[in-house]
């Protein structure tokens, strides 16, 4: 494997304070001083997201583009999620139990992840893509002390204008939630289209504890979706303002999901001084901007971020 092989990822598995087994990958590097723990979104897994295996084309990993610019590279699985430990409720019909991860949850699977990295570097970066901006905020407003030293929320849903049962209407969600849903490959191909790179993330998904035996779908759980509903609401689960770390908000200008008008709302409500929180647009890129032709121009945006605060 090359250092730019996106499959050449270290395996690291960390506990949870309630004895939950989590999956924390690492993008291999060497030398490095600081370090980023990337928090994935609420239906793709770390892997998928951070380090989708396109053959031959290792520039869609957003993990090894970090460690190749001299940061330690980490991504977690929160629970339910790829590697990490299954959900007992994934066992139950899904409307036995409510949504199962709210980001308050998660946070707790953050603050172990933090704890790893920060043991080995005294620099802490942490970087959340859609839901993992809300689990990195829930997870710094809880956290009261913490050793995170700057905060990146890319493609962030804070408190959405979005209608929420049309947008997961359109999606071929149900906005009644149980505890988990299905997603099968064709309605996900249908919705995000083909090509390597969506046959990679569903390589990623089909593979991990998410995967159903047949590889042809893989359960999600409800949680992340509850949170952008309470989003939509004007609840979101966490409190901007509680965020004092140097925080950078970025999107893809044309992104339906993390419109203008909330990201703008996020870096708004930030609680860092104005001088230590910046905002970003990565223009013709939509939600899903790490997989978009305009991947580098984020990682150069974030990265010079990195570099400012660090």
């Amino acid at each position: 494997m090359t250092a730019t092989d996106p499959t050449d990822l270290d395996r690291h598995t960390i506990t949870a304070a309630d004895g939950t087994d989590l999956r924390l990958y690492e993008a291999p590097t060497a030398g490095a001083e600081a370090a980023i723990l990337h928090l994935h979104g609420g239906i793709t897994n770390a892997r998928a997201l951070f380090a989708p295996p396109v053959a031959g084309d290792g520039s869609y990993s957003w993990l090894h583009a970090n460690a190749a610019d001299g940061r330690a590279a980490f991504a977690l699985d929160v629970r339910g999620y790829g590697e990490s430990d299954p959900l007992p409720a994934f066992e139950e019909p899904a409307d036995a139990n409510e949504p199962p991860v709210r980001a308050t949850d998660a946070a707790r699977d953050v603050a172990a992840a933090v704890e790893y990295v920060a043991d080995r570097y005294d620099t802490v970066f942490l970087l959340g893509v859609s839901w993992g901006t809300m689990t990195g905020g829930a997870y710094l407003e809880q956290s009261g002390t913490h050793p995170v030293d700057a905060f990146v929320q890319c493609a962030p849903v804070y408190r959405s204008p979005v209608d929420f049962g049309e947008a997961a209407r359109a999606l071929g969600l149900d906005p009644d939630l149980g505890a988990w849903m299905v997603e099968t490959y064709d309605t996900v191909r249908k919705r995000q289209g083909g090509g390597p790179v969506f046959e990679a993330v569903w390589e990623a998904m089909a593979d991990s504890n998410q995967g159903l035996p047949d590889r042809d779908a893989y359960v999600a759980q409800t949680g992340a979706v509850a949170d952008t509903r309470a989003c939509c609401e004007g609840d979101p689960p966490y409190d901007a303002g509680a965020i004092r770390v140097p925080t950078l908000v970025v999107r893809g200008s044309t992104d339906h999901t993390s419109t203008r008008e909330d990201a703008l709302a996020c870096y708004d409500e930030n609680g860092a001084r104005g001088d230590r929180k910046e905002y970003a647009e990565i223009a013709g890129a939509g939600h899903f901007v790490m997989h978009s032709p305009r991947r580098r121009d984020l990682y150069a945006t974030v990265g010079a971020f990195f570099d400012r605060v660090g």
